[in-house]
C-alpha cells in the first residue's frame, strides 16, 4: 500500500471512528436522557431505630412549645419551654423570660396564647408561665429521673433553636455532675452534659431519655460563638421537679442560705485566702444567731472564713451553697471556721433566704 493510500484509509477510519463516538453521545442523550419525573422507589420499611425515634417525637412534640418576649425597650426574645401540668402550666429558663415586659407562647398546633410570670429561680435557671387562654392545655411532658442516668445512653432534645420550631436531635449522655453557674454566685449540682445539639433557642426545652420522659431542661451551650460545639448542658429533671412545685405553688422556691454577704473571690485570692471570707452577718439571720463574724472594712479587719461545712472542704460561695443545699433548710450545718487565725466550729441553721 502507498504511503499516500495508507493515509487516506487512516483518514477515513478516524472520521468513522469520531462519527460513531458522536453519534454515540446523542443517541445516549436521545434514548436515556431523564427528561420526565423518575419513578419512586420503593423503600422498604425503616429501621427500628428510626422507628423509635419518630414515636418519640410524635409523643412528646405536642408538649414542647415556643417563647417570644419582648423586653422594656422593645427588643425581643426567644426560647422553648415545655408544658408541666393540665392546668397550662409551662416550665422555661429564667434567662430566657429574664426583663420580658410581655411572654408569648406558641403552641404544636401553631396557635399562640399570652403567658404570665408566675414564678422564677435564677440560681436553678428556671421559670414557670401560665398559659391565659383556658381553652388551651396542651398534654403535659412525662417526668423520669436524673438520679439513675448513665453515661452513654441516648437522649434527644427538642426546642426552638434560631426561631426554627420543632426541632429534635439526638445524642448521648457525655458526662454527668457537671456543675453549671448561674445568678448570685452559685452553681447548679448534679448538671447533665449531652452531645446532641442545642443551640440559641434551644434553651428551656426539654432533654429526654429514649422512653420519652423529662431527664432535664436544656439550659446552656459551651461555645465561643455561642453556637454548637458538641457540648451542651441541661438542669437535672430531679433539681426541676424539687423546684418547680415550689414557684407554682407559690411562686418562689426556698433559697438554702445562713444570711451572710461574702467578699469577692477575686479579694479572697489575692489574700491567698482558701475559703469563704464574711463580709457581712445578716441581722437576725441564722448567721447572726449563731455568733458568726463579719469584716471590718474600715480597719482592714478580716472576719470569719468558712472553710467546711460538715467535714466538706468550701473553696467559693458556690461551694458553700452546694453543701447548704444538701443539708436542707431547717437543717444544721457544722461549719469549720478561720477566726483570728485560730480554726473554730461552729453550728448554724439553714434558713430560708430568698
Amino acid at each position: 500500500m502507498s504511503g499516500e493510500r495508507f493515509w487516506r484509509f487512516l483518514a477515513i477510519w478516524a472520521l468513522v471512528l469520531s462519527s460513531l463516538l458522536l453519534g454515540e453521545r446523542y443517541w445516549r442523550d436521545f434514548f436515556f436522557a431523564a427528561d420526565r419525573p423518575r419513578p419512586v422507589e420503593p423503600r422498604g420499611p425503616l429501621w427500628p431505630d428510626e422507628e423509635r425515634a419518630i414515636r418519640l417525637f410524635e409523643a412528646v412534640a405536642p408538649s414542647v412549645v415556643a417563647i417570644v418576649t419582648e423586653g422594656r425597650r422593645g427588643e425581643g426574645g426567644t426560647g422553648s419551654g415545655f408544658v408541666w401540668d393540665a392546668a397550662g402550666h409551662v416550665v422555661t429558663n429564667h434567662h430566657v423570660i429574664e426583663g420580658a415586659r410581655s411572654i408569648a407562647v406558641v403552641l404544636d398546633d401553631g396557635s399562640v396564647t399570652p403567658a404570665r410570670l408566675v414564678g422564677s429561680a435564677p440560681w436553678t435557671d428556671l421559670a414557670v408561665l401560665k398559659l391565659q387562654s383556658p381553652e388551651l392545655r396542651p398534654p403535659p411532658i412525662a417526668i423520669g429521673s436524673s438520679a439513675d442516668l448513665k453515661v452513654g445512653q441516648t437522649v434527644f432534645a427538642i426546642g426552638n433553636p434560631f426561631g426554627l420550631s420543632r426541632t429534635l436531635t439526638q445524642g448521648i449522655v457525655s458526662a454527668l455532675d457537671r456543675r453549671l453557674p448561674t445568678a448570685g454566685g452559685r452553681e447548679v449540682a448534679g448538671v447533665i452534659q449531652t452531645d446532641a445539639a442545642i443551640n440559641p433557642g434551644n434553651s428551656g426545652g426539654p432533654l429526654i431519655d429514649s422512653a420519652g420522659r423529662l431527664i432535664g431542661v436544656n439550659t446552656a451551650i459551651l461555645a465561643p460563638a455561642g453556637a454548637y460545639a458538641g457540648i451542651g448542658f441541661a438542669v437535672p429533671v430531679d433539681t426541676v421537679n424539687r423546684i418547680v412545685p415550689e414557684l407554682v405553688r407559690t411562686g418562689r422556691a426556698p433559697l438554702p442560705g445562713i444570711g451572710i454577704l461574702v467578699l469577692p473571690e477575686e479579694v479572697t485570692a489575692r489574700a491567698g485566702i482558701r475559703g469563704v471570707a464574711i463580709q457581712a452577718v445578716v441581722p437576725g439571720s441564722a448567721a447572726a444567731r449563731a455568733g458568726l463574724r463579719g469584716a471590718d472594712l474600715e480597719r482592714g479587719r478580716l472576719g470569719d472564713v468558712i472553710l467546711a461545712v460538715d467535714g466538706r472542704p468550701v473553696r467559693s460561695l458556690a461551694d458553700l451553697a452546694l453543701e447548704l443545699e444538701r443539708v436542707g433548710i431547717g437543717g444544721r450545718a457544722r461549719l469549720d471556721v478561720l477566726r483570728d487565725g485560730r480554726r473554730v466550729t461552729i453550728e448554724v441553721e439553714v434558713q430560708d433566704v430568698g
